[in-house]
This record gives C-alpha cells, sequence and structure tokens, in this order.
C-alpha cells in the first residue's frame, strides 16, 4: 500500500498525486494555504481529514501546524509541516507500526498521537495556573492580571482546536464508509473519548482561571481597602491638632493662653492629649 508523506505543500508531486487519484482542488488548495481548521470532508473516492498537530513553545504559549491526510482505499497521503515536533512524532510512529499497513490503520496512527500531544499542552497549563494562583494571593500585580487574560486568550484556542477534532473522530466514527475498516471503530471511539476528556480539561482550567480572576479582583479590592482605611485613620488621629492649630491660626484677640510665655506648650500638650484621647476611642469601640 503506497504511502506518500510529502513535507512540502508546494511539491510537484502533490499535483501528480491530485491527478492520479483525482484528489479534489478545493482540498489540494486547502494543504497549501495553512491555518486552515481541523476537519473531515468526503471526496468522490477519498476521505479528506485536516489534524491540528500542537507544539509547545517557551511558558504555555502553543503554535498549531496542519497535517493534511488523503485516505484511500489503497493509498495514503500526508501533508505536514517538518518543523512541528507532534507531527514527526505521530509519522514515525505511524512508520513503526508498518508503511505498508492500510490507510485506515495508518491515519489512526497519527490520530491517536496527535490526540494524546494535547495533554502535554493542557498539563503545562494546570501547572501555570496554579502558580498564578498563588501570585494572586500574594502579589496582586498588573502583570499577573495580564498573564491571566493571555492564558484565557491560550485556553480559547486550545478549546476551538480540540471542539474540531471532536467533529473529525465522530466523522470518522459515522461517516467514513468502508474506507475505515470496521475493526477500527472501537479505537476511533476510544480517540473520541480522549479529546472529550480533553476538553473536559481545559473547560475546568477556564473554570480555574475565572475563579483566579475573581480572587485578583478580591485581593486588589482588600489591599485597596486596607490602604484606604489607614489613611482614614491617619486623617482623623490628626483632626483634633488641625482644629486646634486653626483655632489659634485665627486673627483674633481673647484667645486663652496667647498671652502666656508658656502658651506654645499647653496648646502643643493639648494636641497631644486630644490625640492621644482619640485613639483610646478608636481603640475602645475597636475601630483601629
Amino acid at each position: 500500500m503506497p504511502w506518500y508523506a510529502l513535507t512540502d505543500p508546494n511539491d510537484t508531486q502533490l499535483d501528480d498525486l491530485a491527478s492520479r487519484y483525482s484528489l479534489h482542488p478545493l482540498h489540494i488548495e486547502d494543504c497549501r494555504h495553512p491555518g486552515q481548521r481541523a476537519k473531515a470532508e468526503q471526496g468522490a473516492s477519498y476521505i479528506f481529514i485536516v489534524l491540528k498537530p500542537v507544539t509547545i513553545l517557551e511558558g504555555t504559549e502553543l503554535r498549531f501546524s496542519d497535517l493534511c491526510i488523503f485516505i484511500g482505499h489503497d493509498y495514503c497521503i500526508t501533508v505536514s509541516d517538518p518543523g512541528c515536533h507532534a507531527t514527526g512524532d505521530a509519522l514515525s510512529r505511524a512508520r513503526r507500526a508498518g508503511p505498508d499497513e492500510e490507510p485506515g490503520k495508518i491515519f489512526y496512527s497519527i490520530f491517536d498521537t496527535i490526540t494524546d500531544s494535547y495533554l502535554a499542552a493542557i498539563d503545562r497549563f494546570d501547572d501555570r495556573i496554579d502558580e498564578i494562583e498563588d501570585l494572586v494571593l500574594d502579589r496582586p500585580r498588573p502583570d499577573v492580571l495580564q498573564e491571566v487574560f493571555r492564558l484565557k486568550r491560550a485556553l480559547i484556542e486550545l478549546r476551538r482546536v480540540l471542539v474540531n477534532t471532536r467533529d473529525v473522530s465522530q466523522f470518522v466514527q459515522r461517516d467514513a464508509g468502508p474506507l475505515l475498516s470496521a475493526d477500527l471503530a472501537p479505537f476511533f471511539r476510544d480517540i473520541y473519548d480522549h479529546v472529550a476528556r480533553n476538553l473536559d480539561a481545559v473547560e475546568m482550567l477556564r473554570d480555574l482561571l475565572g475563579n483566579t480572576l475573581d480572587v485578583y479582583l478580591s485581593s486588589v479590592a482588600n489591599r485597596t481597602n486596607e490602604v484606604m482605611k489607614v489613611l482614614t485613620v491617619l486623617s482623623t488621629v490628626a483632626l483634633p491638632s488641625i482644629v486646634i492649630s486653626g483655632i489659634y491660626g485665627m486673627n483674633v484677640k481673647n484667645i486663652p493662653f496667647l498671652e502666656s510665655p508658656h502658651g506654645m506648650w499647653i496648646v502643643i500638650g493639648m494636641m497631644a492629649c486630644s490625640t492621644v484621647l482619640l485613639l483610646w476611642m478608636l481603640k475602645k469601640f475597636r475601630w483601629l
């Protein structure tokens, strides 16, 4: 059984294969324009499938590639990105299983490996969210908030890919017809279960991020309240001294102790006593 593993979508061999096996021009166009969504379509005598292998870059940054697969009765064509490690692992596993296997088994090996590769990305997100949960409690800084929103966007993209991948797994179970052997049905159901489990994990991570955002906002609000409380207490404590100094600063006569040689010290003592009395009252009412 011939398996054509192409790494360049602009290779003229793809045009020759399209002419030999009557591949639809739109499917060839999809191969040559990256950024397609994961999908499965029925051709005249073949199935055209696009999978989205994921590469984990620095931190939790993800990069999705296109892996296009044509599955016929007696041939298999793959058009892949050679720079994607997940794609390389999937193709290597299929080759170890035997390049002379039927097209359905080659596709299963590739599909299963790519589905399992999403677990590494999910685990990376899980670890990072645990770190952020600690940061929002200890140091709720603006850069932490930016990281939360970045993770939310990345999880949305991962969820979109997984939803489309789930549709692909449903298609190969229900609508593939005789191109995929009935013996492979349990294996494709297992892939569907894995994709569904990955989707549940992503939804859980999105909920955790939402809760983390709520904790961040609560932490910032609590810190603001603490700051306002301190400032209010300081303003209240300084109020008696401000009132007394304001009275003695007025340009009027007959103010007590104005002519006394110890007037300044008497006024300072009044300020100190009123401040101590106010602090005692705040302590008594447990406002401080």
